[in-house]
């Protein structure tokens, strides 16, 4: 067999460990590149707008990568935005990880992202599609992609979404497998919370990150995974370059506000909001009054 070649396996065996979830697919098996065995593992979606801000693709890789350090597959569409973004936490995190696609292998689609697929493989996860090779990808087929990536999963995130959202579509399937669903909430105002608080509202968990999706896991984390093992600042905020110039500005040394605009080239705007941002998720703190620094005990 051609290991660079996806092969087609019957859904029993695709979901061997979790043969409940085989009746909640309307096909009779994937297409698969790659390897399955990360799917003994536990676990979790995390899906979301292909639109997606600075913030919530930070938010995807940080949270992916911390379960991935934990043992946790990683299952997403391998869409941009969030999906790429889950994706490559996974992978940053020692983890393995498993992709679906909304067409045929042969017809990769989003063409952009083949290079991740690629790592995806590379990196002991493997991408499925219940679309024969040649398929090509078509509006319509995204809504199964989306019932496979809910079947595969314990749990299913949802990052950021709008009202009306693939993502959306998603936790739709889980909730009808009885699949638990998470959900980050979000500013009222802003278009990619509004699906994510209407979630919540309607009875998702509310998650802040790794720890909240380990719980509903029924993992805990020791105080060992605390240490070393945990991500830096730098793996947390990876898709955000305005905080990683911000941290790189405050790594020997506090700063002002203008002396950190100054440091790092980047708009007023962008630090300040950004500051702001970083404040409340206990990444830094205000010293003296007017410096900024990397706050050591989070």
């Amino acid at each position: 067999m051609d290991p660079t070649k996806p092969r087609y396996l019957f859904r029993e065996e695709i979901f061997a460990t979790r043969p409940e979830r085989a009746r909640g697919v309307r096909f009779g098996g994937l297409w698969v590149l790659g390897s399955l065995d990360s799917l003994k593992q536990p676990t979790v979606a995390i899906v979301g707008s292909r639109a997606a801000s600075d913030g919530g693709r930070a938010r995807a890789h940080a949270l992916a990568a911390d379960l991935a350090k934990r043992g946790v597959c990683i299952v997403s569409g391998l869409a941009l935005g969030i999906d790429a973004a889950a994706h490559t936490g996974a992978i940053a995190g020692g983890g393995a990880t498993i992709a679906v696609l909304g067409g045929g292998h042969d017809n990769f689609f989003p063409k952009r992202n083949r290079a991740l697929g690629g790592a995806i493989v590379a990196h002991a996860g493997a991408i499925l599609s219940p679309f024969r090779p040649q398929e090509p990808a078509r509006p319509e087929q995204f809504l199964q992609r989306n019932a496979v990536v809910a079947a595969l999963a314990d749990k299913v995130v949802v990052v950021e979404a709008a009202e009306r959202s693939g993502a959306l579509n998603t936790a739709n399937w889980a909730s009808d497998m009885n699949i638990d669903v998470l959900a980050f909430p979000g500013e009222v105002e802003r278009t990619l919370a509004q699906g994510c608080n209407q979630l919540i509202r309607d009875g998702s968990l509310l998650v802040r990150g790794a720890d909240d999706v380990l719980e509903a896991l029924g993992m805990t984390r020791s105080d060992a995974d605390l240490g070393s093992g945990a991500p830096t600042l730098f793996d947390r905020y990876a898709c955000d370059p305005t905080a990683l110039a911000i941290f790189k500005a405050l790594t020997s040394q506090d700063l002002t506000l203008d002396a950190l605009i100054d440091v790092t080239g980047s708009p007023p705007g962008a630090i300040l909001s950004t500051l702001v941002r970083l404040e409340v998720d206990g990444a830094i703190e205000r010293r003296d009054g007017a410096n900024f620094g990397i706050r050591t005990e989070r």
